[in-house]
């Protein structure tokens, strides 16, 4: 494992990623390394094929894996560069398209019964719907939810604070302001803190809070797909786009630096068009 951590001390160093970056492709050479099994100098292109369908065996999210191909192929350059090994067994393989592993993104219907499944007649049904609802309503990033603070929301818009802490302001619909409102008067009446959405015990909800309980209310709603967090961000690019918006507002919304980030979602649009023109086109 010491050429990992040369490795990602040369990605601190020289490109200065993000620590999330950092953490996420570390995670990820780690696991290829740790199911591989062997020294790196005998890893082949197969290896990392055997990897990546284990992963798919696992239900991995498609981004997830595509980012793993990323780091590992990345990781393997740089030990050609440093010399560990003589040929890079990763140079010939293409890395996957990434809107075609995108995970899948929920219909409207399905969104609404996501919507229904937490109990409102309690104070954490009251907290994770409107969690939900917000996550969705602003096709916000899973950490940029945990971030809110109590001022972060007025009547409809949302500020936000995004990868490398950039700042962004998007609109907010009302049925999330309806929901949060609901929140705020029965579950956090008392405003102590500043953070928006909080645990049980009163503390900042995390990522690994929301994607546990966004799991638990699509197996309550039905929900058969194999959904995360930021599904319901896909689901909210992909849906806007279906209707109309235009690809720039969409990319403002969103926060992305690159236009082509966003121009995955129409792969993404193109795809549900093709499957309702399959379903229902009266073929003569």
């Amino acid at each position: 494992m010491d050429h990992l951590k040369d490795f990602i001390l040369y990605l601190s160093a020289e490109k200065g990623l993000a620590l999330n970056t950092l953490e996420a492709y570390q995670r990820d050479i780690k696991a290829f390394l740790t199911h591989y099994q062997g020294d790196v100098i005998s890893i082949t292109e197969g290896h990392l094929l055997d990897f990546l369908a284990a992963l798919r065996q696992k239900g991995a999210a498609g981004s997830s894996i595509c980012r793993a191909v990323i780091a590992i192929k990345v990781f393997f350059r740089f030990l050609k560069r440093e010399k560990v090994i003589v040929q890079d067994p990763m140079a010939h393989l293409d890395s996957p398209k990434l809107w075609q592993l995108i995970p899948e993104v929920l219909n409207v219907a399905e969104v609404e019964a996501l919507f229904q499944a937490p109990d409102k007649t309690t104070e954490i049904g009251l907290r994770d719907h409107a969690i939900l609802l917000v996550m969705y309503a602003s096709g916000l990033r899973v950490s940029e939810v945990c971030s809110l603070n109590l001022n972060s929301i007025n009547d409809n818009m949302i500020r936000v604070k995004g990868k490398g802490n950039k700042e962004r302001v998007v609109p907010i619909a009302n049925t999330a302001i309806v929901a949060v409102d609901q929140y705020l008067l029965i579950v956090r009446r008392d405003g102590v803190g500043e953070a928006l959405f909080v645990t049980e015990k009163g503390k900042r909800i995390d990522r690994n809070f929301v994607w546990k309980r966004v799991k638990v209310y699509a197996k309550t709603a039905g929900i058969v797909k194999n959904i995360s967090p930021h599904t319901l961000r896909h689901s909210f690019a992909t849906h806007l786009l279906e209707n109309g918006a235009d690809l720039r507002v969409i990319q403002e919304m969103l926060g992305h630096a690159s236009i082509a980030t966003t121009d995955r979602y129409t792969h993404v649009s193109m795809r549900h068009l093709n499957e309702a023109f399959s379903a229902f086109h009266p073929r003569p």
